[in-house]
């Protein structure tokens, strides 16, 4: 009778003391790196932002508005802001470092304990082409973990160039090509091996395609990724993967990347450095980001970009949802010293407390609703003031 759509959820307190907490610690990292927060509608044009989001347009809500046009709620930011960036912000002469903190919206066709809305914290970096840029991006991810208070992760980095230059160097038909990522994009590596297998190639090709399964660790694994393919993609690549990993080292958070050559990404627009971040309490990538070079051209206005989201749900689910709880004070008064106890709450509130203010008659077990207060003082009857811890 009271069920709500799938894959909606409700908050309580607790949680959302919780979500504020990681919320604004991530934010503050965010902003101490020069980012400027911005919001973008709910509600955007579905042939703009709905066919550009690279989401699959069975996860789209859509609805339609009075003139008929046909609306998405949006199903990610990175497409509204390359939106926003293109018409109103962005002009070529310098880079934009962009941040946000919202809802997104995709459908679930069951429950399966996955959201239909849920809470991202990102940046968007707009106009610099540089492995300086993905390393800002990537640091800037690793910071705000860390000062969430989340300390056992890992970043694993790839390259989607190299990966389609040495897929199409052996497979060479792009509906193969496809068909072998999926085991990749699924991390079903058992099936990949096996559909290598499977394939008419030469031993020498099936053992380039297996080993790449070996090439996850530090940066000495790139001379390895280097034997493996050596076309002008895929050397490009490697040199992208290279320099990252010198300025990571400048920036000192190698200790929390590893390379891995065969992640493929879960949003079509990614063209270059990817990336995507785990904690071993939890079986799904708790943020994730990348280089989309691309994607402004569909606004017409072309400009390299590289960008990050943390979802705040999986991530306060990787700290095992500890927090401190809300710290409230109560005080309790009857009708008749009203004022004295109004007094004292506004006193509590101006040194910055939290102060419940409550009539002793609209409560009818005054011991279980005590336990809620770390301090709670009664003005009661005519006998002056105590306090209770």
């Amino acid at each position: 009778m009271f069920e709500k759509p799938i894959g909606m959820r409700d908050t309580l307190p607790h949680l959302y003391t919780l979500k504020k907490q990681a919320r604004n610690t991530v934010s503050s990292v965010i902003e101490g790196y020069g980012y400027e927060f911005l919001e973008t509608p709910t509600l955007e044009y579905y042939e703009t932002v709905g066919e550009s989001s690279a989401i699959l347009d069975q996860q789209l809500f859509k609805l339609m508005d009075q003139q008929g046009h046909t609306l998405v709620l949006r199903p990610d930011m990175t497409s509204p802001i390359a939106r926003l960036a293109a018409s109103k912000l962005y002009t070529g002469g310098y880079p934009l470092r962009l941040a946000y903190d919202t809802n997104v919206f995709r459908a679930q066709q069951r429950e399966g304990g996955r959201p239909a809305e849920f809470e991202q914290v990102g940046v968007e970096l707009i106009g610099d082409k540089s492995s300086s840029a993905d390393a800002e991006v990537i640091t800037l991810m690793i910071h705000s973990l860390l000062r969430s208070g989340l300390s056992e992760f890992t970043v694993a980095i790839g390259h989607i160039g190299f990966i389609d230059a040495l897929f199409t160097d052996v497979l060479g038909n792009e509906s193969r090509v496809s068909e072998i990522k999926r085991f990749l994009y699924e991390k079903n590596y058992v099936g990949y091996r096996e559909h290598v297998k499977s394939l008419p190639l030469s031993s020498i090709d099936q053992d380039r395609l297996l080993s790449i399964l070996q090439l996850r660790g530090q940066g000495d694994i790139l001379q390895k990724a280097s034997q493996l393919v050596q076309n002008d993609q895929a050397r490009e690549a490697v040199e992208q993967l290279q320099q990252l990993w010198n300025a990571l080292e400048a920036h000192g958070v190698t200790s929390y990347v590893k390379l891995d050559v065969n992640l493929v990404p879960h949003m079509s627009y990614y063209t270059g450095i990817l990336f995507e971040g785990y904690s071993s309490k939890v079986g799904y990538p708790i943020c994730s980001g990348g280089r989309y070079d691309q994607l402004l051209e569909r606004f017409e206005r072309p400009a390299d970009a590289t960008g990050f989201a943390i979802r705040l749900d999986y991530l306060l689910e990787a700290l095992g949802g500890t927090g401190s709880e809300a710290k409230h004070e109560c005080v309790i008064f009857s009708q008749e010293r009203r004022t004295a106890a109004i007094e004292c709450a506004n006193k509590l509130r101006q040194q910055g407390k939290s102060v419940v203010l409550q009539d002793i008659t609209g409560v009818r077990d005054i011991d279980a609703f005590t336990t809620k207060f770390n301090e709670v003082t009664y003005f009661i009857g005519t006998a002056g003031k105590e306090k209770q811890q």
